[in-house]
């Protein structure tokens, strides 16, 4: 009896593990130790990245370890449906590596996007860096305008913004 009991809980084990792996998987999380989540409710943790040097803050939905690399994940719930990563998306996960790289001291070689139907990895070069850097620049400068135009041409970006009621540029949905 204790021997059949044993054996159900290695199975039971085995298929445990296996399904967390496949889980994982389908995360689109990398293999390595998961330090830091800001996605679901699960060991969430409250306290942003903020770096001084650049006045930027960040709650990435994951930092994985693996070995001495820091990835920062970024989950989306928008399907690319074989387009590229949206600029926006990129640009957020580069400002994640940057806290990274100021914040835990790891230069991160690349983070992940990932969508509803792709998982993306995008390499941390030193030009997406200076890219990031300078927009923070752009933004700094901006809030300085008194008037800003508005960036886009998309209705449902500016039915759902903050500023609608009060923005004379608002398209109208």
């Amino acid at each position: 009896m204790a021997l059949l009991l044993v054996l159900a809980l290695l199975f039971l084990g085995l298929g445990l593990f296996f399904l967390a792996r496949r889980q994982r998987k389908i995360s689109g999380l990398p293999e390595g130790e998961i330090i830091y989540t800001d996605a679901g409710d699960w060991r969430r943790n409250e306290r942003p990245l903020f770096s001084n040097r650049y006045r930027l803050t960040g709650k990435p939905d994951y930092l994985v370890r693996q070995g001495g690399e820091i990835i920062p994940v970024e989950v989306k719930s928008t399907r690319l449906n074989g387009r590229p990563p949206y600029p926006s998306h990129t640009m957020q996960l580069a400002a994640y590596c940057l806290l990274v790289e100021d914040v835990l001291d790891v230069r991160p070689a690349y983070g992940i996007l990932k969508y509803a139907d792709a998982t993306i990895r995008i390499a941390y070069t030193d030009a997406l860096r200076e890219e990031v850097l300078g927009a923070l620049a752009a933004m700094r400068r901006a809030q300085g305008a008194s008037d800003i135009p508005r960036s886009h041409e998309d209705a449902v970006r500016c039915r759902f913004c903050g500023y609608q009621r009060i923005c004379d540029q608002a398209l109208k949905t």
